[in-house]
């Protein structure tokens, strides 16, 4: 079982850049696949960025070029640098971890372990 929690949140311009943290601890986390996610009110929670722990990623179609996620094995931390930030791109993000490989995944089911979530709010 992995604990994760995000901090780096907040509210931004259209256009701006926010790098959001995720900090794990517990058994295992070197080893998963890491992934963010976002909910926006009303909106299912959809996948944004995953990354092997050989830095292997894949991102969601709208936010690739602009968001850039990477990881620290040795510090238990994975990162998501957002830059040119648009309000679509407002909602709460989660980080979450799955075991093995991310294999290009990003269906949230698949993730098991979750962290309590940040708010990105562009405005």
């Amino acid at each position: 079982h992995v604990q994760l929690v995000e901090s780096g949140g907040g509210l931004v311009r259209p256009g701006g850049s926010l790098t959001l943290t995720c900090v794990a601890s517990g058994y295992g986390y070197s080893s998963y696949c890491m992934g963010w996610f976002r909910q926006a009110p009303g909106k299912e929670r959809e996948g944004v960025a995953a990354i092997d722990r050989d830095g292997t990623t894949v991102y969601k179609d709208s936010v690739k070029g602009r968001f850039t996620t990477s990881r620290d094995n040795a510090k238990s931390t994975q990162y998501l640098q957002m830059n040119n930030l648009q309000p679509e791109d407002t909602a709460s993000y989660y980080c979450a971890t799955k075991s093995g490989r991310c294999t290009g995944d990003l269906n949230p089911s698949v993730y098991k372990d979750w962290g309590q979530g940040t708010q990105v709010t562009v405005s």
